[in-house]
């Protein structure tokens, strides 16, 4: 549920109710396709995509790639947890590992679901309304929830960050933030939190939330743009914000936070609708809608973290991305620094995932599920 659906939300609302399993007693096997000969000795044995897709339909799913045999696996969480009611459910918004445990954030079903990393079975669910992204620190997993309903409201309440106990997998206690607040990172002791406000349109909030991790409290509010979205730390403490605009006026843009003043200090003149870090690297694709014009723009840029500036505005050097009709999710595998771009094309039909070598040239491409969204990847070989 990102870009363009925060103005169509409350037309899909409605389909949340008529939400349901795909048979409960007719469980889809996952299907493999081979897509490279395999690196045996490769340091990352996989990474974990997590399908978004469409909302109220009820149809979240979980795909693998195999690094070290090159089998891609589609769709592999309803037969690995066939008493699961439900499967993964109703739009996924976010992956991460940490530890031993595979974390996919649930949105529309309000819960995180909680897996074997070794296996991806299902160990348990939390109850978080709403909730949109997690991020780790310490002992603890914190998850961004816009708390109330999925819907368009002015009034909409303010949004709470939950702080998950990773070993009893429950929630110890909420920080309220801003409006609908999304991604999060954490710099020392402090957590980050981008607030959209996409509820209350045209009453973006334009804020990023700074809690203390020590008292859990917010002791810093940081203005920086209308609806803001992602956030990617590098290694100098400087934060990269996104801001998605109002997609009528004021464009999408990019923004950099020093984390030892709490300031916003650059603009970089560059849209974002995600970015993913890999050293001194920052890849960011943008797929900029405009009301007014009724054009997408999309690029591929490179941003240098080092410098801050702006290497490229297309990352992908082979003409390939002239095959990409949807820009979905990014990841850079942090060992081969291959570039991962997926493809939602028509939101209602499979995807795509592109793999591109460091230097932008297309390797493989293969089929995935509806709205592939969000990638992690693991060093342990999935059993």
């Amino acid at each position: 549920m990102k870009r363009k659906y925060y103005f169509f939300i409350s037309v899909f609302v409605c389909c949340l109710l008529a939400s349901c399993r795909q048979g409960e007693d007719n469980i889809v096997p996952s299907t493999q396709t081979q897509v490279t000969a395999g690196t045996p000795n490769s340091k990352i044995k996989g990474l974990f995509l997590l399908n978004e897709g469409n909302m109220g339909s009820n149809k979240c799913t979980l795909d693998y790639f195999d690094y070290t045999t090159g089998m891609y696996h589609k769709n592999i969480y309803a037969e690995r947890n066939p008493g699961v009611v439900k499967e993964l459910g109703d739009v996924g918004n976010d992956i991460q590992l940490y530890g031993s445990k595979l974390y996919a954030v649930i949105n529309c079903s309000h819960f995180v679901e909680v897996m074997d990393a070794h296996t991806a079975k299902h160990i348990t669910q939390i109850s978080i309304p709403n909730c949109r992204y997690i991020t780790f620190g310490g002992q603890y997993a914190y998850v961004s929830s816009y708390a109330g309903p999925v819907q368009i409201d002015p009034n909409a309440r303010l949004g709470y960050v939950a702080r998950i106990d990773t070993a009893t997998l429950t929630v110890k206690d909420t920080c309220n933030v801003g409006y609908q607040p999304e991604e999060m990172v954490i710099a020392g002791h402090k957590l980050y939190v981008a607030n959209s406000g996409g509820y209350r349109y045209p009453n973006y909030d334009r804020t990023v939330s700074v809690i203390d991790l020590n008292t859990f409290k917010v002791i810093e509010t940081i203005d920086v743009a209308i609806n803001l979205h992602r956030m990617e730390l590098d290694k100098y403490g400087h934060i990269y914000v996104s801001s998605r605009g109002d997609y009528y006026h004021i464009p999408s843009d990019t923004y950099i936070i020093d984390t030892a003043t709490d300031k916003v200090t650059d603009k970089l003149g560059l849209a974002n609708s995600e970015m993913t870090l890999c050293g001194d690297s920052l890849y960011v694709y943008s797929t900029e809608w405009n009301y007014l014009t009724g054009n997408w723009v999309v690029s591929y840029a490179l941003v240098d973290t080092k410098t801050k500036q702006i290497v490229t505005r297309n990352f992908i050097t082979d003409g390939t991305e002239k095959q990409i009709k949807t820009p979905y999710g990014i990841a850079v595998n942090p060992e081969t620094h291959e570039i991962f771009v997926t493809d939602a094309k028509d939101y209602v039909s499979p995807g795509t995932l592109y793999c591109f070598s460091p230097d932008g040239r297309k390797k493989w491409s293969v089929v995935t599920g509806d709205i592939p969204a969000h990638i992690t990847f693991t060093t342990n070989k999935l059993q």
